[in-house]
């Protein structure tokens, strides 16, 4: 089975709660994550807040076109519960 994320949530400073294709619900950090030229704007909290799902690639996005493979999302974060 191929992972895709299929809803985010914004929480507070630099976190999302992810909900995957596998019906995991996972929390995750990514202020350790946010270097190099794409990720850089994303600093800019209400820049991050903007996150949305792209549908198409099956992973999170923002406005300026960055966005993380599924898989380290996964791997990186926290399962919280089986989504409902």
């Amino acid at each position: 089975m191929f992972l895709h994320v299929t809803n985010v949530f914004y929480l507070k400073d630099y976190q999302l709660r992810l909900e995957s294709n596998d019906e995991k619900v996972k929390d995750l950090d990514l202020s350790d994550e946010l270097h190099g030229e794409i990720f850089e704007p994303l600093k800019d909290i209400e820049l991050f807040k903007k996150v949305y799902v792209n549908l198409d690639t099956g992973t999170i996005e923002w406005p300026n076109g960055a966005d993380f493979a599924p898989e380290f999302l996964y791997d990186i974060g926290q399962e919280v519960r089986k989504s409902a």
